[in-house]
């Protein structure tokens, strides 16, 4: 079940100060008396704090996270934040102005990874957990993994970063920009003032069909879609569509049902900044920081996250004399295997974290 916490401020990289700003999360099994058992798992671009669900409604992750799984929830105790800038619960865009009474709408100021790890932070402090067993996430969610890992250094025994990297990829960007022009020319974007109305669905829609064609492979698509068409007896005509058309039409239709325009603009821009090395004298600089133990997770065919940034970073935590250890996945999924190839990933994310359980106690003591 999705819980809130209220946080008095935050201040943010770019200099605003939010006030009043609501985190929206969730926790899954219990954390045990000496409060050394707790998972944080972050997600990505269009994810929520539902990583792991319910009987009615199960989590985005949850053939990864639950009783008796890879992570399991009878040992320990998984909290999933909704990010900043989101707009599933956390403050974000389309939350209202405690001063204006109004939308924030594209008044909302830029929020960077930084920024949403500070208040996971504020989140995991206010819970009474002062160090976490581990930080798990995957795509823009490993990116704060990483982000954790340098901030934060002390805060956690273990991090793993999953079909992510230490800073977005210059295609990745390029894919970023496509999509976001897509909204912005929406007339119904109205400069990010649209509420209550329903907002640039048609930009929306479109930026997600090619976030689509990125997340996936060329693989993948041939096999479960080549060249079939819906209506063979309409072949000749303008309108004639071929299955994969049809697939990327209803996935760019089924997110903006659920989430909003601005966010997504601002999630992507989040994302387009995320480096750990700016400001820090460099990716090798700000990696000395980290302290955590680490499994990195790299997908084969991940046309946004290469997995030659991930090995380029494992191989200077290496040379620090860091404790690091890489896998590499083979997918026709791409990068949304993170979110599918569980029988392959989660093996490896069980035993990494199994290895280690004597950084925490399993004790099951209520709080």
């Amino acid at each position: 079940m999705v819980r809130n916490m209220i946080v008095d401020e935050i201040t943010l990289e770019c200099g605003d100060t939010l006030k009043q700003v609501n985190i929206a999360f969730e926790t899954s099994g219990t954390l045990n008396e000496e409060k050394t058992n707790a998972i944080l798992v972050c997600h990505a671009l269009t994810g929520d704090a539902c990583a792991v669900g319910d009987e009615n409604t199960p989590g985005w992750w949850e053939g990864l996270i639950g009783p008796g799984r890879y992570i399991d929830t009878n040992k320990y105790f998984v909290v999933t934040a909704n990010v900043l800038g989101g707009c599933c619960g956390t403050t974000g865009p389309a939350s209202v102005h405690p001063e204006t009474g109004k939308p924030y709408g594209s008044d909302f100021p830029v929020v960077t990874i930084r920024d949403m790890v500070q208040l996971q932070y504020k989140l995991v402090k206010g819970l009474g957990i002062e160090k976490l067993f581990a930080i798990v996430g995957g795509s823009m969610g490993g990116m704060q993994v990483y982000e954790w890992a340098v901030m934060y250094p002390e805060m956690m025994h273990l991090v793993l970063p999953i079909a992510t990297s230490a800073r977005l990829s210059a295609v990745a960007i390029a894919y970023n920009d496509v999509g976001r022009q897509a909204i912005l020319s929406d007339p119904e974007w109205n400069k990010g003032h649209y509420y209550p109305g329903k907002g640039p669905v048609n930009g929306l829609s479109i930026a997600r069909m090619l976030g689509m064609i990125t997340y996936r492979t060329s693989d993948l698509f041939e096999y479960r879609f080549g060249r079939r068409l819906k209506d063979e007896q309409n072949v000749t005509q303008f309108d004639c569509t071929f299955n994969i058309e049809s697939y990327l039409r209803y996935q760019g239709q089924k997110l903006v049902s659920r989430f909003d325009a601005n966010s997504y603009l601002y999630l992507l821009k989040a994302m387009d900044l995320h480096d750990i090395g700016r400001g820090r004298g460099g990716i090798k600089a700000a990696l000395d920081k980290v302290q955590a133990k680490v499994l990195s997770v790299a997908i084969s065919n991940d046309l946004l996250y290469p997995a030659d940034h991930q090995e380029e970073v494992v191989e200077m935590l290496r040379a620090m004399g860091k404790e690091v250890e890489y896998h590499f996945v083979e997918s026709i999924y791409g990068h949304d295997g993170f979110l599918v190839e569980f029988v392959k990933i989660g093996p490896l994310v069980k035993q990494f974290i199994e290895k280690h359980a004597s950084l925490c106690s399993h004790s099951t003591a209520p709080r």
